[in-house]
């Protein structure tokens, strides 16, 4: 099968735990053997090694790419860890009754407010792997490339957070992609006028331009 990837923009973004977990579970190509994790500072590289032997050490197996970035996530009611804060209660001290008089609030307003006063959310810092950009950012090399486009599909459909699309040849056919926050959506292809070839049609030429001495 003689596979190619043209064209691919990603936006996608999971925690770095789930990326780990993902690669954990899923099951890849029969062209790639193993995936290598690798962290460079703020990069994430995935390397795909060829489960055939025909591929030389020395040639670079596709691999993708992603930029750690922290959010910060927020712990609700059920315990869980979101990336929306609470709601904010309203403290105040108007609404109830008060048997002072004047404009002072009573001792018992006073800590009727204090009762009412916002609780303490908790909170921390999460890494986020961010495989965001065209192709030569995202999806790199050529060997093995489409096995490991097939392995990033995989992997926008169990993120919640992004877009993939792509235009991929498969065996000679045209092929479009389009993955939303998890789920395949439809996409089609669309043959246009290169605005190259129409720039270049519109384009004064000025070495045969009457009106240039």
């Amino acid at each position: 099968m003689n596979s190619r990837v043209f064209r691919l923009h990603s936006t996608l973004e999971l925690p770095l735990d789930d990326v780990h977990e993902f690669f954990e579970e899923t099951d890849l190509p029969v062209e790639i053997e193993d995936i290598e994790i690798t962290r460079r500072n703020n990069t994430l590289i995935v390397k795909a090694v060829s489960a055939e032997d025909n591929i030389s050490k020395y040639t670079p197996t596709a691999q993708l790419k992603a930029n750690i970035a922290e959010n910060r996530v927020y712990e609700n009611e059920d315990g869980e860890w979101v990336e929306e804060p609470p709601e904010e209660a309203q403290p105040g001290f108007g609404g109830g009754s008060s048997s002072s008089s004047g404009d002072s609030p009573s001792w018992g307003s006073l800590a009727q407010a204090e009762e009412e006063e916002e609780p303490e959310i908790n909170s921390k810092l999460r890494e986020y792997a961010c495989f965001k950009g065209d192709r030569e950012t995202v999806l790199q090399n050529t060997a093995l490339q489409y096995p490991m486009f097939e392995v990033l599909c995989d992997l926008a459909r169990y993120a919640e957070r992004g877009e993939l699309t792509a235009i991929a040849a498969v065996d000679d056919t045209l092929e479009a992609h389009r993955i939303v926050e998890g789920e395949d959506r439809a996409a089609t292809i669309e043959i246009v006028e290169d605005p190259r070839e129409r720039e270049a049609e519109n384009t004064v030429q000025w070495r045969d331009n009457k009106f240039i001495n």
